[in-house]
């Protein structure tokens, strides 16, 4: 959570599964319940560092009250972006399909993740600072984690495999794919001149990969399908889909054909993480976009 200099926050560990209001009012036993009510329709209140005035909205023990006493909560709202979770440490958004989340070096994007968390954190205090921990490229769509300091962001990286137990997306592939599940194991490598990511076997440019899917439905020309990844390169799933001739829908760069949705069918559902500040377990989630069920044809 953002700290103005002239803001007066408490936060509270929350002990019990209830409500927002039934919580706050238990908690605050100094404040009479209409007091409660009023800080609660003006956003003091926050749950994980998410402002909220949904009286009824669902608390769970574990989580973080925070309440501030001086003015409301900075509100994240824009139309494309979907804040997930934010505290001092990590930030968790909700990403469309075709916007970077850093800018890539080639184009001059000013409309990316970073660049619209980083604005909304400097609002209240102008050294805020955000930081991307994994790209989820481009074409794709879903939850993507961030980091508030440089510290958090290191240690992320660096405990990447031990703090992550699952990243899941769901990709809806061309052609039927005649098992239930399977693996793709190999070695990828980019191309220095077009960038493009391919296969290979040579273990001295190539890096270890491996992409583990599920069907989990089917339609007369497409196929849905669930990958868990523990950690990816960049294209993977795109690349290893089409090495077994299933290429992501819309994805033409890799042999996919364009698509009514006009976008890659790549989406990232899940991402599970122990809280790398206090250990807790978290789960954040992203519903399948809309249109995915009806590429199955």
């Amino acid at each position: 959570m953002v700290r103005g200099r002239h803001e007066s926050i408490a936060r509270f560990n929350i002990t019990e599964d209830g409500t927002l209001l039934a919580t706050a009012i238990a908690l605050l036993r100094d404040h009479k319940a209409n007091k409660v009510k009023s800080m609660l329709r003006h956003n003091q209140l926050a749950v994980n560092g998410e402002p909220s005035s949904q009286f009824d909205r669902p608390v769970r023990a574990g989580d973080v009250l925070e309440v501030n006493y001086t003015r409301s909560f900075e509100v994240f709202s824009h139309p494309q972006v979907k804040l997930l979770y934010s505290d001092d440490d990590i930030m968790v958004v909700e990403k469309p399909a075709g916007m970077l989340a850093t800018s890539d070096g080639r184009t001059n994007v000013k409309e990316t993740v970073y660049h619209i968390m980083r604005e909304f954190v400097k609002r209240r205090n102008d050294r805020a600072h955000v930081y991307v921990v994994h790209r989820l490229e481009r074409e794709a769509s879903g939850v993507m984690l961030l980091a508030r300091t440089k510290k958090m962001r290191e240690r992320l990286v660096t405990s990447w495999g031990t703090l992550v137990g699952e990243r899941t997306y769901a990709a809806v592939v061309e052609g039927i794919v005649e098992k239930d599940r399977g693996q793709v194991k190999g070695y990828l490598a980019e191309d220095e001149e077009t960038h493009l990511i391919y296969t290979t076997n040579d273990k001295v440019i190539g890096k270890p990969a491996t992409t583990a899917w599920t069907v989990v439905g089917q339609g007369r020309r497409n196929t849905l399908v669930e990958i868990n990844l523990k950690n990816g390169s960049k294209h993977q799933i795109r690349v290893h889909m089409s090495s077994i001739g299933h290429p992501v829908s819309g994805d033409r760069t890799y042999g996919g054909h364009n698509n009514p949705l006009r976008r890659v069918a790549l989406h990232c559902l899940r991402l599970t993480l122990n809280h790398p500040a206090t250990g807790k377990a978290l789960t954040f989630e992203s519903p399948l976009p809309e249109g995915f069920e009806r590429l199955l044809g």
